[in-house]
């Protein structure tokens, strides 16, 4: 059952999502060769509770880390730990914040120095590949026409869509329905309802959409071992058009990028 929310809740999640914002954008500084993903998630954690939230993935489902950190060829739900990134690495960081009783929730994959062109373009494509999905989230449609928008748009740039993992409402709760693969068919799944708040993610291979599991229980591998990319956004349906309550400009911010893309899914400007 889809919960809506009321705008004054929105607010709220709002606030929760900007925490998880500001977070990605300070550890933006930090993600560079030498520093171990264990030492970016206490710094994480120091700021998530500096700003007045909670890690919102510590302890949920036994989760042990404020942070999900996955390396080049990890998916999702890689464990901090102490070895460091080296010149050429990916990482995707993926954040929750619990405030006022709503979480935040999203992700970003940084680069660490320099590099190589076919991994760039995988990361640009997914993030673009974002977009391409939040601008089917409106009056109208189903949950079917963001799917498929995401998985047309990446699998035309010949990238694996990841199957087993997929987006998902968001609210008191960290997972909520609807379920938003990254894959479908238009006019397929539940309706957009005004009031509704879900979290966008689409995980893209370079090569199969193949995964596999580590025997941690948690990190999630490609199976041909090549460079995995995750982005995410949080996304409320306002006036039966997306209204994004996350942003990146942080992480443009600090790592000096220029982009306009999210002025089009915010009906009032965003204030840094």
């Amino acid at each position: 059952m889809i919960i809506v929310k009321t705008a004054e809740e929105i607010e709220l999640m709002r606030e929760s999502a900007l925490i998880v914002s500001k977070t990605l954008g300070m550890l933006a500084k930090e993600v560079k060769p030498g520093v171990t993903t264990l030492q970016l998630d206490a710094l994480a954690e120091t700021f998530i509770r500096d700003h007045g939230g909670v890690p919102g993935f510590l302890g949920l489902y036994d989760f042990p880390n404020s942070l999900c950190m996955s390396p080049n060829a990890q998916v999702v739900h890689g464990i901090p730990n102490e070895k460091p990134l080296v010149e050429g690495d990916i990482i995707s960081i993926d954040c929750g914040v619990l405030k006022n009783e709503f979480y935040g929730d999203h992700a970003y994959t940084f680069e660490v120095g320099e590099v190589d062109p076919e991994t760039k373009k995988l990361l640009d494509v997914t993030k673009e590949s974002l977009y391409v999905g939040i601008r089917q989230f409106k009056k109208g449609n189903r949950v079917g026409d963001v799917g498929y928008a995401i998985q047309k748009f990446t699998e035309d740039h010949g990238y694996g869509v990841v199957r087993e993992l997929v987006g998902h409402g968001l609210g008191r709760k960290m997972h909520e329905d609807p379920e938003m693969p990254n894959y479908g068919k238009r006019g397929r799944g539940k309706k957009f309802v005004e009031g509704m708040v879900v979290a966008i993610e689409p995980m893209t291979n370079l090569g199969t959409r193949r995964i596999k599991q580590l025997k941690d229980g948690w990190t999630i591998l490609t199976a041909d071992a090549k460079p995995s990319a995750h982005f995410e956004h949080n996304v409320a349906l306002v006036d039966g058009k997306p209204e994004l309550l996350s942003t990146f400009q942080y992480v443009y911010e600090a790592l000096g990028i220029q982009s306009d893309v999210e002025e089009e899914f915010r009906q009032k400007k965003l204030q840094l």
